[in-house]
């Protein structure tokens, strides 16, 4: 149990009222501009050092363990177990349903079993399972523990996010997803090599070059999950890393962002209203909606031909020189400085535009290839941005918990439509799916400008009816409703402005 926060002195926690409307991230305050000190800085910086980082090497896991059948494929595995091309489809989809239904109960259930024993878990588990792959030998044992990997894996992308939600304010959060979202770019470049290198391990122990690709992943995942137990705090104040103040300082930042975040319990409680509540949000519905379509858009590898490509992506994440300019990293940057979820968005998804066109009107291959340039993090760094702006804009914590499975959801059920949109008699130019993303992707700008103006007409509605919106739970102590106002009205609270 985490130890109770002792009172700050004004030096550790800076007074409340210090904190502008737009440093707390959207509640609205008096208008004034706050120095951040240097205390402040350090303990953010720390989180950034000691948080981030291994997140994001759970999410290249998860990514690498999800995405390494198709490695397995090109090192033998269909042709060693038999199958036929829609057997393998069935093996790589079979995945996604349990995937699927896992994340919105593991995002429930995230605050009551605690990071520091879920996440670690579900990484040692799902390594586990992935070693077991490689001993499989049928069809139909391979179809079984993809299902088994889909239902453990599921909970880890939109638990990250909820994690870092309860780390960071909400302007911090787009470029910190950024960071681990990343991890997946490159699992793109490392899996295809390191895939070329373990399938040379063809006939050691009887088994196949394929299987070995397997064994030795899921093997490395468990490792890494057993010293997640040690790595991974619960909340800010399980951290080893930060001093008690630095503890009460990232603790204050959070409480003024979120008011319905308190220092020593949760101040709300699991209902199916939450539930609900995040489901019949229009904001939300439309995010829904551009992250399938984002999710269909992310583009299919193959072994060694995606190193380029891929490794590309991961360095314009971040590196930022004069010839290669950042991509993910650079508009959550953007996004989380300037408080702006909309234009990235919009900037991203025109990157994609440009690349499905040149696939489409080029016959060189080369050209065709170089396209990939534009898909690839024209299609990746909109997730972060779109991820962050899912958990921006739902308050309290189950409200929010389910947005961003809801998310992750839409994504992943993308993927299913794309998994079964590059059929093998379509190849190699696959012109259909292709204008399919393109489609989608110009649609993703028209949802990105419409759900603006949603959120733009709640802000000023809720401005217009505040009064009336916190009538019920007004009394002669709280004439605004205080923290239960906060609580049980959420993101519809008054003083709760959504993000755009």
């Amino acid at each position: 149990m985490a130890e109770a926060p002792r009172e700050a002195s004004p030096v550790e926690r800076p007074p409340k009222e210090d904190y502008s409307s737009s440093e707390a991230g959207y509640v609205a305050t008096p208008q004034k501009e706050r120095i951040v000190t240097d205390a402040e800085k350090r303990a953010v910086r720390k989180l950034d050092y000691t948080i981030v980082p291994v997140m994001a090497m759970f999410y290249l896991l998860s990514f690498l363990d999800r995405a390494n059948i198709g490695n397995a494929r090109v090192a033998g595995l269909q042709k060693g177990l038999g199958l036929t091309d829609h057997q393998y489809q069935v093996c790589v989809t079979v995945l996604y349903a349990p995937y699927i239904a896992a994340e919105l109960p593991s995002n429930l259930l995230l605050r009551w079993i605690g990071p520091r024993f879920a996440m670690p878990t579900i990484l040692t588990a799902w390594g586990i399972i992935v070693t077991l792959q490689g001993l499989v030998s049928s069809y139909a044992g391979l179809v079984v523990v993809r299902a088994i990997l889909g239902l453990i894996e599921g909970p880890m992308f939109p638990g990250i996010v909820l994690y870092l939600s309860g780390f960071y304010t909400r302007r911090d959060l787009s470029l910190r997803i950024a960071l681990f979202f990343s991890s997946a770019s490159l699992s793109g470049a490392f899996s295809g090599l390191l895939a070329a290198a373990i399938q040379n391990m063809d006939g050691i122990g009887g088994r196949p070059g394929w299987a070995w690709i397997f064994i030795l992943e899921g093997l490395f995942s468990i490792l890494m999950g057993i010293a997640g137990f040690f790595l991974v705090p619960s909340t800010p104040q399980d951290s080893k890393f930060l001093t008690q103040a630095e503890k009460n300082l990232i603790q204050t930042r959070l409480e003024l962002d979120r008011p319905a975040v308190t220092p020593n319990a949760p101040s709300d409680t699991f209902t199916v209203r939450e539930i609900w509540r995040s489901l019949s949000s229009i904001h939300v519905i439309i995010n829904f909606i551009i992250l399938f379509m984002i999710g269909t858009c992310f583009p299919v590898r193959s072994q060694l031909l995606s190193v380029g490509p891929f490794a590309g992506g991961f360095f314009c994440t971040i590196t930022d020189t004069p010839t290669l300019r950042p991509v993910t990293l650079f508009f959550a940057f953007f996004s989380d400085k300037y408080q702006n979820r909309a234009i990235p968005t919009i900037i991203i998804s025109c990157l994609a535009i440009i690349g499905f066109v040149m696939y489409l009107r080029t016959t060189n291959k080369f050209v065709a290839y170089g396209s990939l340039y534009f898909t690839v993090p024209g299609v990746y760094a909109s997730a972060p941005i779109l991820s962050a702006w899912m958990a921006n804009n739902s308050e309290p914590y189950f409200r929010r918990a389910t947005s961003i499975a809801l998310g992750f959801i839409a994504t992943n059920s993308g993927g299913i439509l794309s998994t079964w949109r590059f059929p093998t008699n379509e190849g190699p130019r696959f012109t259909k799916t292709t204008i399919m993303d393109l489609v989608f992707s110009v649609l993703a700008i028209v949802l990105t400008c419409l759900n603006v103006a949603v959120l733009y007409y709640k802000n000023k509605r809720k401005q217009r009816q505040r009064a009336e919106i916190l009538a019920p739970y007004a009394d002669e102590k709280e004439t605004n409703g205080g923290l239960r106002a906060w609580v049980e009205l959420g993101d519809k609270h008054p003083d709760f402005v959504y993000s755009y």
